[in-house]
Parts: C-alpha cells; sequence; structure tokens
C-alpha cells in the first residue's frame, strides 16, 4: 500500500469515526462520505471523496488517482442511484447522476471540481484514457 493509499484510508477512518467532526477539510479541500450498496455483496460501502457544489448537489469525481479502472463505488452509483452523503456532521439522502462527457453540464462541473481540488483532476486524466465520470448527487432529504 502506497502513502497516498494509506493517508486516504486513514482520513476516511477519521471523517467516519469522529462523525464527520474531523475529515470534512482535513486535506485542505471539501470532502465528503459518500454511502453506498454493493452492486454484487450487497454490502453498505463508504467512500471519502473531494466535492464541490453546484446549488444543491454535490459533484464528485470518479478518478481513481489517473487509474485505467475506475473505482468500484462508481459501478455501485450506476446499479443503484439511491445512496446517502455525509458532509461535515450532517447525513443526507441522495440520488446519484453519473455524467459522462457527453453530458450537457459536463465540462462545467468539470472546471468546477478540478478547480476546488486544485487543478489536480486535469492530471488524473491525463494518466489515462478512459474518459473520468463526474457523478451528481442531489439530495433527496435533509
Amino acid at each position: 500500500m502506497g502513502l497516498q493509499s494509506a493517508f486516504l484510508r486513514f482520513h476516511q477512518g477519521l471523517y467516519v469515526g469522529t462523525g464527520g467532526r474531523i475529515g470534512h477539510r482535513l486535506i485542505g479541500v471539501p470532502s465528503l462520505l459518500l454511502r453506498s450498496v454493493g452492486r454484487k455483496s450487497g454490502a453498505p460501502r463508504t467512500a471519502a471523496l473531494v466535492y464541490a457544489k453546484d446549488g444543491e448537489s454535490f459533484v464528485v469525481v470518479a478518478s481513481n488517482g489517473g487509474a485505467d479502472r475506475p473505482p468500484g463505488w462508481l459501478h455501485n452509483v450506476r446499479a443503484q442511484a439511491n445512496v446517502e452523503v455525509q458532509f461535515g456532521r450532517r447525513s443526507a439522502a441522495a440520488t446519484a447522476e453519473v455524467l459522462t462527457p457527453e453530458h450537457a453540464d459536463y465540462d462545467r462541473l468539470w472546471k468546477l471540481v478540478n478547480a476546488t481540488n486544485h487543478q489536480r483532476y486535469d492530471s488524473y486524466q491525463a494518466k489515462t484514457t478512459r474518459p473520468i465520470a463526474l457523478v451528481r448527487l442531489t439530495p433527496t432529504s435533509t
């Protein structure tokens, strides 16, 4: 396990373990916890992800650090769009919408979330030939 992977696991554990009191801005950018259901296992899954706000929605990036394979959570939200988001100490049920580069809002939202994450997503996209999907998480309750 690399240093970055170890830190990301530590960050998520801290976020979950403190109920969101620590972790929302631990790495200098806003992050949320995405809770989904494993598409094969049916087990609950949690991922700590950097996000940008777009109105009432949260936008996250399925970058997987620029790997050629998308993160597992993307497959989960494609299979089951009903998810939960935790931002800080607040949680809400939400609907996940996967956006590919063909979507009308993709370019605008890419710029928004890329700026929030200090332009890191451009470098991740340069590492892979797969188009990196965005996911818009729209709360259905608060």
